[in-house]
This record gives C-alpha cells, sequence and structure tokens, in this order.
C-alpha cells in the first residue's frame, strides 16, 4: 500500500516525512534565537498561536549556511507529544511511496549520514532519502523527552 510523503529539499538533495508526521509547512520568516540552545537550533517560531522550537537541516546534516530565501519552509512535525519544526531550503511537494520503491541505505550513507537517513526510494531518476524524524531533531534520547 502506498504511503504518503511530504519531499523537502536541503543542498540539492531530496528528503521525505510520512505525511501523517507532517502538520504543516509554514513560510520562513526568521526565528527567535534560544540562548545556549545546540548550534542546530534555528530558535523558536510561532505557528498558529503555539511557539515551538525550529531545527536547522542544513546545520544538523554539517551543511554550509545560506540565505533563506521565499522558498524556505518550516516542515512542522509531530513526535509524541512534541511539535518541532525542521527548517528547509523547499518543500512543495507531496508524493505516494510504494514499499517497493524503498530501500535501505547503502553502508556508507549510513555511515556519513550519521542515522539520519533510514532509507532511499528510487521515484523514477530521483532518488529521494526519508529520514528519521527523531534523531533528526536531537530527540533519540531514550527518555524521549529531551532533558539534560
Amino acid at each position: 500500500m502506498s504511503v504518503l510523503h511530504v519531499v523537502f529539499k536541503v543542498d540539492g538533495a531530496e528528503y521525505a516525512l510520512p505525511a501523517a508526521d507532517v502538520l504543516q509547512m509554514e513560510s520562513y520568516t526568521g526565528a527567535t534565537p534560544v540562548p545556549g540552545a545546540p548550534s542546530h537550533v534555528a530558535g523558536l517560531v510561532q505557528v498558529r498561536g503555539r511557539v515551538i522550537p525550529v531545527v536547522d537541516a542544513r546545520a544538523r546534516f554539517g551543511l554550509p549556511a545560506i540565505q533563506r530565501s521565499l522558498d524556505s519552509r518550516v516542515v512542522v512535525g509531530q513526535l509524541g507529544q512534541r511539535t518541532v519544526g525542521l527548517l528547509v531550503d523547499s518543500a512543495r511537494e507531496v508524493l505516494k511511496l510504494d514499499p517497493a520503491q524503498v530501500k535501505p541505505p547503502p553502508p556508507l550513507v549510513m555511515e556519513g549520514a550519521r542515522g539520519f537517513v533510514k532509507a532511499v526510494a528510487q521515484v523514477g531518476p530521483r532518488l529521494v532519502m526519508l529520514i528519521d524524524f527523531p534523531r533528526v531533531i536531537g530527540e533519540e534520547t531514550p527518555d524521549g523527552d529531551g532533558q539534560r
């Protein structure tokens, strides 16, 4: 059975999250920095009256920062009780992925991506990487609450 995914771009590469985990996509107009937050946390933004943290996908993936543009988006995802935004270069596509299209990533990708990529989907000539959302936003702690 095909599963809908939200596709977004970071540094020219395409990534995806299951649409069921995505609440919405918002334009990015800047975030309020949080003192002492990890460097990959862009800050806080307001989304429909809620204040949510935003993780910068470029910083998290070890990519150079860029000037944000009108294409920049915050992909707002739900993780258990938490709502977290992922700042990406662009996001404007929803794609149906058949399980047959989805394969484990090659070992070299697994090592280099620090576990951020959990699968790769072939969509015609395109390769779309499925990300491990909890790991990308830094929620892979065993207790799941992110407290230090």
